[in-house]
């Protein structure tokens, strides 16, 4: 191969001989070679190389989506015995609910309550002012949980009433226990009346504050109201006394004792145990001296015993 070369200012050219094989290996260095590397990177990458997806890949993410699925039954499965035990729960609640409102029907009755003063089938009477929600406004419940909701406001107002009745019964109760009512003893009989009679021991006529139940020494002698003991010791005149604060202003005193059962502080009840009957103080036999004060000041124990306990 002959390439000619022309001066460009000389009239001269200049013959380079070059081999014959050299087109021959610039194809080959520019062309082949490029292609035969091109050509081994393919089959590198795709025979020698761990292919991304292979048969294993597969299956393992195959054996995944079935753990998956597996789950998500066993999960639906679960949801389903969870709703039923909620139903039977919400049945059960029902069915409680119609109980209590039985039974708190059956307080008002007993506890003798006017309707128009305790109505326990009425709604409690709420109320008040909304703030608005726009978040939730466009929310709606599903029917089960409204069924919920609205089992769980009637509960609430119902131990709200519940409570109410409750404070009523025992507000009464209350008075019940601390109202006087009965004899101060057990076994005896009354021996001398409340008002002027002739003193026992002067022969002249006095006022005698308290009404006498005379007995068998060391029968019982009971309160006759529940209260709390302010005095229990002996007394001018008194002997051995006992004296119980029911309050609204109310005292009872017993007297001529032969032992005290209680102590200042204690709490009795209607019919309990306050002393025993004896002859002490200024007494002529055994007896129990029993007074009802009011405002500190004497009254006739006489309406108080005959009222019924």
């Amino acid at each position: 191969m002959h390439i000619i070369l022309l001066h460009p200012h000389r009239d001269q050219s200049r013959h380079l001989r070059l081999p014959r094989g050299l087109p021959w290996m610039l194809a080959l260095g520019l062309v082949v070679l490029p292609a035969l590397a091109g050509v081994g990177a393919y089959y590198g990458v795709r025979y020698l190389e761990d292919p991304v997806i292979t048969e294993d890949a597969a299956e393992r993410w195959q054996n995944r989506i079935r753990e998956q699925q597996a789950r998500i039954q066993d999960l639906r499965e679960r949801s389903e015995e969870q709703l039923k035990a909620q139903t039977r729960k919400l049945a059960e609640m029902q069915a409680r609910l119609v109980r209590l409102d039985a039974l708190g029907e059956r307080l008002v009755d007993v506890a003798d309550i006017s309707s128009d003063e305790f109505d326990f089938a009425a709604p409690s009477a709420v109320g008040g002012p909304q703030a608005p929600d726009a978040a939730s406004s466009n929310y709606e419940p599903p029917a089960f949980v409204d069924t919920l909701d609205n089992l769980a406001r009637t509960l609430s107002r119902r131990e709200q009433q519940m409570e109410i009745l409750d404070g009523l019964m025992k507000d009464r109760r209350l008075e019940q226990k601390s109202s006087l009512s009965g004899r101060p003893i057990t076994d005896g009989w009354m021996s001398s009346r409340y008002g002027y009679r002739t003193d026992p021991f002067s022969g002249k006529l006095a006022m005698h504050e308290g009404m006498d139940f005379a007995g068998k020494e060391g029968s019982d002698v009971v309160a006759t109201a529940s209260g709390v003991v302010t005095y229990a010791d002996e007394r001018w005149g008194y002997g051995k006394l006992v004296e119980i604060n029911h309050g609204d202003g109310f005292t009872t005193r017993y007297g001529h004792a032969k032992e005290i059962t209680v102590e200042p502080g204690d709490i009795v009840k209607p019919g309990q145990v306050v002393a025993r009957m004896g002859n002490t103080g200024r007494s002529t036999g055994p007896h129990v001296h029993y007074e009802v004060r009011k405002d500190g000041e004497p009254v006739d124990p006489r309406p108080y015993i005959y009222r019924q306990r």
